[in-house]
């Protein structure tokens, strides 16, 4: 009997263990890495700025770095003078980092193993963006803290909210992969105690019954048959006792309880409940996701706006100094500049000339980054105002700014192509590219309309079970 109790406390446990880790691949870690991107995108955005400002100095052989490991940025001290140099390097040790993680990286229980989990912890806590104070005890933390500090008190309303975006984002991020990273290192310890059971204890080499004849006994069966069985997988003394004071301890029947209880899958606890959904919720998600644009469009329009000068500098004449001069002295507007771009249409392959004005394009980038700013975040009064509407107005209103976006990102890949090739050879390596923020912007409107097509999936099939007689009311 006692052979078939602990035969059946196994098979739980390896059962327990096999549908904890299938959960954590399909839910837990895919929202890691989901954090880990939304992370890069604001990371991304504050180390653009402060190299735009020049608060950091680019490193020079960013594009040779080759990453193929989780290695954090130094944590060291530095002289005050070397502080844009240092912190431009470490920063872009850390977008790298970010980069690689987001879309190289295997995010599975067999790949984050404890040793990989500790790497990952360690570049969390490179920077502390979810304790992200002049006063951190982490000098990076601390350093970038003051620079974006000292950014946001000499911008516009419109990036400072941008940079306090960004960080309060990436605080929130961290604190949610902390959160999982911490769950999964528990789950670890677990998983590798019942790799020893799985593995070990059913080798025909381990006496079963004679290590269950004393904690001793089944301490000398382990560390005889260990590196044999095992490989080269560490001996943990604290796990393996546990194992031990889980087959032979007075209180084993109350630690298998909690052991079993503890590798429930949170879905499967609350399976039973019927989870009404929210409609309304899922559109507001939908409109939550344009809150990550404003940052990508403002930079799209730093750059646009260098191009354009790139290009003024080519008619740049005596006489042209003179006009700008007097047109300055006498408050006489700037004379509008068309642009003639090409857009493609991705949908039918079709292409069509657009003329472009230059100066109304850029106060539409300006008031949209504004626009998103308000409504796609939480408590801020365009959003507050759209949430109180109905969802037919809700998703109305969602419906247009995709299209918006999906107009928008048809005229900056215009833009791209037009500023690649207008300048003269000697110019166009002054040329900034605007493929990065247009696939960040492309990526958002994806998402957004992910959201979107659930809700009208979800709502078509409540009007069909409707017809059929059949709610879930």
């Amino acid at each position: 009997m006692e052979d078939m109790a602990e035969n059946n406390f196994n098979d739980q446990l390896l059962n327990a263990v096999d549908a904890k880790s299938a959960w954590f691949d399909g839910t837990a870690l895919p929202e890691v890495l989901e954090n880990y991107r939304l992370l890069h995108s604001c990371v991304k955005n504050l180390f653009e700025y402060l190299l735009k400002k020049a608060m950091i100095t680019p490193d020079p052989y960013k594009n040779d770095k080759k990453i193929s490991d989780i290695i954090p940025p130094e944590n060291t001290g530095f002289s005050d003078n070397e502080k844009a140099m240092v912190m431009g390097m470490r920063f872009s040790d850390y977008e790298n980092t970010m980069d690689f993680l987001c879309n190289y990286y295997k995010f599975s229980v067999s790949n984050l193993q404890l040793p990989n989990i500790r790497k990952l912890v360690d570049l969390n806590n490179s920077i502390l963006w979810n304790n992200f104070t002049v006063n951190s005890s982490n000098i990076n933390t601390r350093t970038l803290s003051k620079m974006l500090l000292s950014a946001h008190q000499s911008s516009d309303q419109l990036t400072a909210s941008m940079i306090n975006d960004s960080i309060s984002k990436a605080g929130k991020a961290l604190l949610s992969i902390n959160r999982s990273l911490k769950e999964l290192t528990d789950f670890q310890r677990e998983n590798y105690k019942a790799n020893i059971r799985r593995t070990m204890f059913t080798s025909s080499s381990f006496n079963y019954q004679k290590a269950l004849s004393s904690p001793e006994e089944e301490l000398t069966q382990i560390k005889k048959n260990f590196t044999a069985v095992m490989g080269k997988i560490p001996f943990y003394n604290e796990l393996i006792n546990e194992i031990i004071n889980e087959d032979q301890s007075a209180q084993k029947e109350k630690l298998r309880q909690e052991l079993l209880k503890k590798l429930e899958v949170e879905e499967s606890r609350s399976a039973k409940k019927e989870v009404k959904i929210d409609t309304k919720e899922m559109l507001l998600t939908a409109l939550r996701i344009f809150g990550a644009i404003p940052g990508q469009i403002l930079e799209a329009k730093g750059k646009i706006q260098e191009n354009h000068d790139v290009l003024e500098s080519e008619h740049n004449s005596f006489m042209d100094k003179f006009k700008k001069a007097l047109r300055k002295a006498f408050g006489i507007s700037e004379k509008p500049v068309f642009y003639q771009i090409t857009v493609t249409d991705q949908d039918s392959d079709t292409k069509h000339h657009e003329k472009l004005d230059y100066f109304q394009f850029l106060n539409e980038l300006e008031n949209k980054a504004r626009r998103y700013s308000s409504v796609g975040v939480r408590k801020a009064p365009g959003y507050e105002k759209i949430a109180q509407q109905k969802e037919d107005k809700i998703l109305e209103y969602v419906n247009q700014q995709i299209q918006d976006c999906q107009k928008l990102i048809k005229t900056l890949n215009g833009l791209d192509d037009f500023f690649k090739n207008a300048p003269v050879p000697s110019n166009r390596p002054k040329i900034k590219g605007l493929k990065m923020e247009i696939t960040a912007i492309k990526n958002s409107v994806v998402k957004a309309n992910q959201h979107r097509s659930e809700y009208s999936a979800y709502i078509e099939e409540e009007s069909q079970l409707r017809k059929l007689g059949i709610s879930n009311d």
